[in-house]
């Protein structure tokens, strides 16, 4: 990366190469090519400019990556390239006054302000530097800022489609079939002996469906929404296992109004029902955790059972929260599933924070 990819050095040698060709030309037209003596030294002033502007401008590149300025905020970026390019232009205008006086190849007016004063033809040169490296920051930052641009279009277009294809998935896998088909024969059982708790059993179902249709409508949504559904996903899945399953809710009060990708953690806590919960015959725990710091918000959701393949990224739960955190965050979220114990399966999200 720091030495540069096929299409930067094409770039590079085309541009620095005009810059050669321009210098010949502004000469050619003032008739300055005439003098056969005159003539070698222009052409090599000429290649000396251009040798020495494109071995400056990547050095600028590698300082530029170094100090990952492209990924700081566009008005951070501009500061310091603004700050970068003068200090590289005083760097070039003091290499071409040593190298130049070196090897006898300053023209007449250079030697006469030389005579005079050697801050004079630093200066002189520092600034003929600068207006040429300010026009390639210019490109380079213009370039990169269009073409991050274009990155983060497609790939929101990408998790746009991703999240609109997991719409229908999600109700017929997600909230699959046998989970509805269990939470109405619950609610009829419940129709004559306790009327309030089928009311009750109902708005959960419909909020559970509302939730899965409208998945596509934002990005993310506050935590504290989403584990509003998963409380309504638990109090339905309670009247199949009855004692056979216990919740505990560990949550850090300033994580609920954190954004999260709405539906995956309560993917998780399904896939700990079906995986887990329901393979044991003495039922088991189902224990949620949400903790906030250094700007990570670290979300967990523990099981009673064994790890299986599918859980691993098999199935199409685990492969789908992968694709999203990638399409979403890129690199800057983390996702595992392990078993952390001889009986208890513990799986971990870890999405940044946005300040």
């Amino acid at each position: 990366m720091i030495i540069g990819k096929r299409h930067y050095w094409l770039l590079q040698l085309v541009g620095w190469g005009c810059f050669f060709l321009w210098h010949i030309f502004g000469a050619w037209s003032f008739d300055k090519m005439s003098i056969p003596s005159e003539r070698l030294l222009i052409i090599q002033r000429a290649a000396g400019f251009s040798i020495l502007g494109l071995l400056m401008t990547h050095c600028l590149r590698i300082v530029l990556l170094k100090l990952k300025v492209l990924a700081k905020k566009a008005s951070t970026q501009i500061w310091i390239f603004l700050a970068l390019t003068l200090l590289t232009s005083c760097v070039a205008g003091v290499v071409e006054m040593i190298v130049y006086q070196s090897l006898g190849l300053l023209s007449k007016v250079e030697i006469l302000i030389t005579n005079k004063s050697l801050i004079l033809i630093f200066l002189n040169n520092s600034l003929a530097w600068f207006s040429y490296f300010i026009i390639w920051s210019a490109v380079y930052f213009i370039y990169h800022y269009v073409s991050a641009a274009q990155r983060e279009q497609i790939d929101n277009l990408k998790l746009k489609s991703h999240i609109k294809e997991l719409e229908l998935k999600t109700i017929k896998t997600h909230i699959n079939p046998h989970f509805i088909f269990n939470a109405l024969n619950g609610i009829r059982a419940m129709v004559d002996e306790n009327p309030q708790r089928a009311r009750t059993a109902i708005t959960e179902l419909s909020n559970i469906l509302r939730s899965s249709i409208n998945i596509d409508k934002s990005e993310t949504v506050p935590l504290t929404e989403e584990l509003n559904i998963i409380k309504d996903y638990l109090a339905l899945e309670q009247m199949r296992f009855e004692d056979r399953l216990m919740v505990q809710y560990v949550i850090e009060d300033e994580t609920t109004s954190q954004a999260v990708p709405p539906m995956m953690l309560q993917m998780l806590v399904e896939n700990a029902i079906k995986h887990g919960i329901s393979h044991q015959k003495n039922g088991g725990l189902v224990k949620l955790g949400a903790t906030l710091a250094n700007n990570t918000l670290e979300l967990k959701v523990e099981n009673t059972g064994r790890l299986k393949e599918q859980q691993q990224g098999g199935g199409f739960g685990i492969r789908s929260i992968r694709e999203r955190l990638k399409l979403m965050y890129g690199n800057n979220a983390m996702f595992n599933i392990k078993q952390s114990s001889d009986n208890t399966v513990t799986a971990t999200l870890k999405l940044p924070v946005t300040l």
